[in-house]
């Protein structure tokens, strides 16, 4: 299913003939995230028809009630792709009575393929993943993103990122939540934190963080997956990124 969506993808790679705005001039569209969900769902309309679909250009389907609802992002880091810079993915999560079963995120790019089971830990290509094991914010490397209407809200990030960026050894802005969630998982990046997110932009890549040891919240609420918030870190420095979240939170930056 995601490999096939990766394909699709990959044809449009740098050919792309219509890209579109959405509510903000910042958040784009194309013709190769349309194709790539609308393949994605056909083949779980055709496999299964009873099944919920939740998806970024489609938004949600439903022909019956179901406990099985599928969570689709096509194509996580379209400005990214418009721009052929290879951080994007395909991210796809199934949920079974509201709780996160499932979880694959794929780069078509580089073909890492990263996925989860819940309760049967979390790969990438056919290898065990786990979460990094430093200790100390001041040793970590975290990552984050930034809600498109930044330009029009206090609450954008900005405090957040000059605080980490001062307190750890780096902050990436790679432009994909789920493939920086997947990063997380295998101990590429020690954390993430964002706010501003649909549950399409982390589903599956909270089931990977989990699975492969970590630890995700809502900043400091218990994890909701519609709460638009996320924290995702492995369990030793969690606990003193979200203080520092929250430290930051108190001052934000006036632009």
């Amino acid at each position: 299913m995601v490999k096939e969506a990766g394909g699709i993808l990959k044809h449009f790679w740098g050919n792309l003939e219509n890209v579109e705005s959405k509510a903000e001039s910042i958040d784009l569209v194309t013709e190769a995230d349309k194709a790539a969900e609308k393949a994605i769902l056909n083949l779980i309309r055709k496999r299964f028809p009873e099944h919920a679909f939740l998806g970024e250009e489609s938004g949600e389907l439903q022909t019956a009630p179901s406990e099985y609802l599928w969570i689709v992002d096509p194509l996580d880091g379209t400005t990214n792709y418009t721009h052929e810079y290879p951080v994007v993915s395909v991210s796809v999560a199934l949920a079974i009575g509201g709780e996160l079963k499932v979880g694959v995120v794929f780069n078509p790019i580089f073909d890492e393929l990263f996925y989860a089971v819940r309760g049967g830990g979390a790969f990438l290509n056919g290898g065990a993943i786990r979460v990094s094991q430093t200790a100390l914010l001041d040793r970590a490397l975290l990552s984050t993103g930034f809600p498109y209407n930044r330009r029009l809200i206090a609450d954008n990030n900005y405090a957040e990122f000059c605080r980490l960026t001062h307190l750890c050894q780096g902050v990436r802005r790679g432009g994909s939540a789920a493939l920086d969630l997947a990063y997380v998982a295998a101990g590429r990046l020690d954390g993430h934190w964002e706010r501003g997110l649909k549950p399409w932009d982390i589903a599956a890549g909270v089931l990977l963080v989990m699975e492969a040891g970590g630890v995700v919240t809502s900043y400091d609420l218990p994890f909701h997956l519609y709460s638009g918030t996320i924290v995702a870190s492995n369990p030793v420095i969690q606990q003193a990124l979200n203080r520092e979240l929250e430290i930051a939170r108190k001052n934000p930056i006036k632009i």
